[in-house]
């Protein structure tokens, strides 16, 4: 693998569940271009759990307490 998960599994499961919710409340309630916006910004939050990478947390030095003690 190319990246070193970051987020530990208690975050990934609910990373999953509101970015599912998220998306499907954006196409519900926003129309237009936003709700696709906000579909696709929650689709990220969901891969992010599902693959238990974040780019975000990786940028700012976020890492397991597993991976600290090397």
């Amino acid at each position: 693998m190319f990246y070193v998960k970051n987020v530990p599994g208690w975050e990934r499961v609910i990373r999953i569940i509101l970015g599912v919710v998220g998306a499907a409340l954006s196409i519900v309630f926003l129309k237009g271009v936003a709700g696709i916006v906000g579909a696709l910004a929650a689709a990220g939050i969901t891969i992010s759990g599902l693959v238990g990478f974040c780019p975000a947390c990786a940028m700012v030095g976020r890492r397991l307490a597993r991976q600290q003690k090397r």
